[in-house]
């Protein structure tokens, strides 16, 4: 019997036509994805679901999907999918990352000019017969400096169309490296130095818990006199509140806004403010964007429901049918191993080595190498997956190196991955079990044997007396179960290191509670998908 695909949102007829010429039995219904109930009681006849950005798919749709395999999001931004369901679920979510890239860009270029020479509201004028010349005074591009939070795909290419402008292009990204800037001409800063001498800042980050709200009021407030702000990326980067009162001071000279914090939006502390531009999240809406993640989606998941193959999948390797069965574990291995030095390294990143030991050498090192790098990426990017994180790290000038060896020690295959940054190296290592569950074995160049688990504590300290009490007696004081406890120590009365397992997330004022012994030179709490 043919897979059959829903698709509930809007697609192109050529999309469609992919899956009938490829075999596949499509239902095309557009307006389906805004009817939850009758969505959820349909799924469960379809092995894939088409959709763009209308239709929801909550767990409540997804207990339903009986037979559903794969979803794919004709698009970038998955927020309308709960992931971690899917996860469970055994429904892998595929997206289209590189479809819009352009599109979305050459949206903040049109909105800088905008809001640079406020054309809607020249515009607006004009038409009710007002001829107000002399009241809209604008600005030049050519000359000015323009400040650039996230100099990934999208931000990339806007720093290229703005220097194609005159103008000068600084950047604050911590993965950027200076390689990688130099060659793209712009000047890499932090972001306080941005902040003080960007007369447009424009945003293109994803919404993380790194980046919400990274233009806060103190932010805001330590911008340059008559700044202009554009955000083309996402909601909920920029405090609107604190935005309209610096607009309505005279400190902002204007804004450009294509996503709010809450959409649809219907009113926002941004409205009828004056040289404000607004649009209604249009960064995709091209008719060439809007095409190429149609064809883009339709081509992936009929590959998956023909071949098995799986490309730019969110919550699945990029493997043949062949090879999940045996590397499966490895693969966790290695995003496990990623995830842990990602989620401990601030700096930027130059370089990614990975060396594989005995049986694992032998594997698909290809998808390995992408396991390590994107668990390493999600830190800073929750979207990346194992077929763009490559990307990614090459776009930020991060060398990744390979080592294969033959078994060299106990374990009959290990993986060890080291981040080279311009302050330090760090490395870790880990290896399968025959029960088939990812372990660390080395951290550090400290051997150690620690299982892996959702939500673990990891924590540095001279090789004292004590240390063990103090963490289980804070542990305990503040009702935090501990799973497992693993330590490890380079020497006597040397560096050491304690790997907690314990049953949920370490609350913060523990945390605090530790750093505040003065016992430990680094305490982190860790998490990781272990579904």
């Amino acid at each position: 019997m043919a897979p059959r695909v829903l698709i509930s949102d809007k697609l192109s007829d050529a999309a469609v036509q992919i899956f009938k010429d490829r075999g596949i039995d499509v239902d095309f219904q557009p307006d389906l994805g805004k009817d939850k109930d009758k969505l959820a009681e349909v799924i469960g006849n379809y092995d894939g679901l088409a959709i763009r950005s209308a239709t929801k798919v909550t767990e409540k749709i997804l207990a339903n999907a009986l037979n559903l395999k794969v979803i794919g999001r004709a698009g970038i931004g998955t927020d309308n999918i709960d992931k971690e369901a899917a996860s469970k679920k055994g429904v892998i979510v595929m997206n289209t990352p590189f479809g819009n890239m352009i599109t979305t860009a050459e949206h903040a270029i049109a909105m800088m000019f905008a809001v640079a020479r406020q054309l809607p509201e020249a515009s607006a004028s004009t038409h009710a017969g007002k001829w107000e010349k002399s009241k809209f005074m604008g600005v030049e591009l050519t000359g000015k400096t323009l400040g650039v939070i996230g100099a990934g795909n999208i931000g990339g290419i806007v720093c290229d169309r703005a220097r194609g402008l005159k103008m000068k292009v600084i950047a604050f990204d911590p993965f950027l490296g200076d390689e990688k800037a130099q060659k793209m001409g712009v000047e890499k800063v932090d972001l306080d130095a941005l902040l003080a001498r960007a007369d447009f800042i424009t945003l293109h980050v994803p919404f993380t818990e790194t980046t919400a709200n990274i233009l806060s009021r103190e932010n805001l407030e330590k911008t340059k006199k008559g700044v202009r702000i554009i955000n083309c990326a996402r909601g909920g980067l920029v405090d609107e509140e604190a935005l309209a009162d610096l607009l309505k001071s005279g400190h902002v000279a204007g804004a450009a806004f294509d996503v709010f914090k809450t959409e649809p939006a219907t009113e926002n502390p941004l409205f009828n403010l004056p040289n404000v531009v607004c649009t209604p999240h249009l960064g995709a809406a091209t008719t060439e964007a809007q095409e190429n993640v149609a064809l883009q989606v339709a081509e992936q998941m009929s590959d998956y429901l023909l071949t098995g193959a799986v490309s730019n999948a969110l919550n699945m390797p990029s493997v043949t049918a062949e090879e999940a069965a045996v590397m499966g574990p490895w693969l966790k291995l290695a995003g496990h191993l990623g995830a842990f030095i990602g989620q401990l390294t601030d700096e930027p990143i130059k370089a990614i080595n990975i060396l594989y030991d005995g049986t694992v050498a032998e594997m698909n090192l290809d998808a390995l190498n992408c396991g390590v790098v994107a668990g390493i990426m999600k830190r800073a990017n929750p979207d990346v997956n194992m077929v763009s994180a490559p990307v990614v790290a090459r776009e930020k000038g991060i060398q990744i190196s390979t080592t294969n060896q033959d078994k060299s020690g106990v374990f009959d295959g290990y993986v060890k991955v080291t981040v080279v940054t311009d302050k330090r190296e760090r490395s870790i290592a880990g290896t399968v079990f025959s029960d088939g569950k990812p372990r660390f074995i080395q951290i550090k160049g400290i051997q150690i044997d620690a299982e892996v688990g959702a939500h673990m504590l990891y924590t540095t300290n001279e090789d004292v007396p004590g240390i063990i009490g103090m963490l289980g007696q804070t542990m305990g004081e503040n009702g935090v179960n501990i799973a497992n406890f693993t330590l490890g120590r380079a020497a006597v009365k040397g560096e050491a290191i304690a790997l907690l397992y314990v049953d949920e997330e370490v609350p913060a004022p523990v945390i605090t509670k530790l750093i505040k012994t003065g016992m430990f030179t680094q305490v982190k709490p860790l998490q990781f998908d272990v579904a």
